[in-house]
């Protein structure tokens, strides 16, 4: 029988448990596996063993602490469009490998529509996004424009998935 989904992620088998384990973590990763057990009706060594395969199966792909902007300093979220010069491979690899590296750059999407790239930025201040947009768009020649919106309420933010059983 032909595998109809190749892609970089085949869907895992994920039961009740596996399900209710992952939605409980991705809220808080920070509960025993005691607590865990509790709440899905397993032992802490059951869970404990269901975390280890699906970290070994990267469907927890990490285990991060989620800061507060405001917190440390960065007071400003923006979301921002770009749109390239040229979309050759070259180009577009360049252009993603300077936004990994960037630490001001949350999140970056490569999209299709009216542009070619979608960034989260988190600045300090707008003299600060003005400072990051002379070093990242104003002095690359691959960037043709881009388009920034100022966050103004963080009304959801969040990488949790919904995940259910098979």
């Amino acid at each position: 029988m032909e595998n109809r989904n190749k892609g970089k992620w085949d869907m895992a088998r994920l039961d009740e448990f596996d399900a209710r384990l992952l939605n409980l973590v991705q809220k808080d990763n920070r509960q025993t596996a005691e607590q865990l057990g509790e709440k899905i009706g397993l032992s802490a060594a059951a869970c404990q063993k269901r975390l280890k395969r699906l970290r070994s199966q990267k469907i927890i792909a990490s285990d991060i602490s989620v800061l507060s902007p405001e917190a440390v300093g960065r007071r400003l979220t923006m979301v921002v469009e770009v749109t390239l010069e040229r979309e050759q491979p070259e180009v577009l690899d360049a252009f993603k490998r300077k936004m990994q590296q960037t630490p001001e750059v949350m999140q970056c999407y490569y999209v299709t529509g009216n542009a070619d790239f979608i960034i989260i930025v988190t600045a300090r201040d707008m003299k600060d996004y003005e400072d990051f947009t002379r070093r990242f768009f104003f002095q690359n020649s691959n960037v043709r424009r881009f388009q920034t919106n100022v966050v103004m309420d963080n009304v959801k933010v969040g990488l949790s998935v919904p995940v259910e059983a098979e």
